[in-house]
């Protein structure tokens, strides 16, 4: 049976921790995530458990990855449900076949990860940052210009406290996962990036921390997405290559819900925004006219769930009360041919 998770907060026990776990010839895998687990976590901490004898998971709401107007303050904090979560996982994983368990939460004060200066999401701000350029300026680099900076800044710290023999991150951020590769090969990092299938729910939303915001209104047109990218899918499977043939019915399937939702009134609609729609260089992250099938692409996807602008009394309007706008990603590989 595992021993209690040890929870760490300061970067000098866990070091010593994870020296002694060398010593014993444990390898590790690290998870890195912001909290307010699912699902979608838990698979990959599997997936860890699977190929690593011992598991850490990070916590940690990193400020340097969001934007000035973005929703820091309001991200979810579940401290209690996630510790829950991990506790019955590694019970599970006593009972199954899985090499490993979960052997430590790293949960770090801002001060510990930021010593120095405070955090800035300036772009012009001061501060030690990891910047990778250019696919920092790509897809979710353009619309959140100090996303993927704050994402790489905070992955290498991670990796530089517990160097993990191997960090396991979801489909859903695949993004990340190519400038991390990118980070982890130019600066010649003793880590493996391994990528796990993002999980979704039974209509196939993927499941994000972000969506306890939606409320059942925008829940059910939030899936708008994963739609379109699906219509584009189908035209790359149809033997489609130019950029224009595979996006062009993604495009019109969103305009199209978009114009439905605009003509219901206040109390019925569910506004959204794309934000983009992208056919991309797997390695590069650049907008790609025609795709290479020896390549393939990344296809993805933005959108921003406007707020709700007149509830019912008794409505779900999910956390937040609906007011605020929420962001959703998603993406799908599509697969070189041969």
């Amino acid at each position: 049976m595992s021993s209690p998770i040890k929870v760490f907060r300061d970067v000098a026990p866990l070091r010593d921790f994870r020296r002694r776990l060398i010593y014993d010839h444990e390898g590790v895998g690290l998870v890195p995530t912001m909290g307010a687990l699912h699902d979608g976590h838990l698979s990959l901490i599997r997936q860890a458990a699977e190929e690593n004898s011992g598991v850490v998971v990070s916590i940690y709401v990193n400020p340097t990855q969001f934007g000035l107007n973005e929703d820091l303050d309001s991200y979810p904090k579940t401290w209690e449900r996630d510790m829950q979560l991990l506790t019955e996982l590694n019970k599970e994983l006593d009972a199954g076949s899985a090499r490993g368990r979960i052997k430590a939460i790293f949960a770090p004060t801002t001060k510990t990860m930021y010593p120095t200066l405070p955090p800035t999401s300036d772009p012009a701000g001061h501060g030690s940052f990891v910047t990778i350029t250019p696919l920092a300026t790509q897809l979710e680099g353009a619309s959140r210009p100090v996303f993927f900076r704050g994402v790489a800044t905070v992955c290498m710290k991670l990796f530089s406290i517990i160097m993990p023999e191997r960090v396991y991150f979801g489909q859903k951020d695949i993004q990340q996962t190519v400038v991390i590769r990118r980070m982890v090969k130019d600066f010649h990092l003793h880590t493996e990036v391994r990528v796990g299938p993002t999980v979704r729910e039974a209509d196939g939303l993927a499941m994000s921390s972000r969506n306890v915001y939606l409320g059942d209104r925008r829940r059910k047109v939030a899936i708008v997405l994963r739609r379109t990218l699906k219509a584009a899918e189908q035209q790359y499977a149809s033997g489609k290559r130019r950029k224009a043939d595979i996006l062009q019915p993604a495009i019109e399937l969103a305009h199209s819900v978009a114009t439905e939702q605009a003509r219901l009134s206040p109390r019925e609609t569910a506004l959204f925004e794309v934000d983009y729609i992208s056919l991309a260089d797997p390695d590069t992250l650049e907008e790609m006219d025609e795709v290479d099938v020896s390549r393939g692409a990344i296809l993805s996807g933005a959108i921003k769930m406007q707020p709700i602008e007149d509830s019912g009394d008794d409505e779900d309007c999910g956390l937040g009360g609906g007011v605020s706008t929420v962001r959703l990603i998603d993406n799908i590989i599509l697969d070189r041919v041969q």
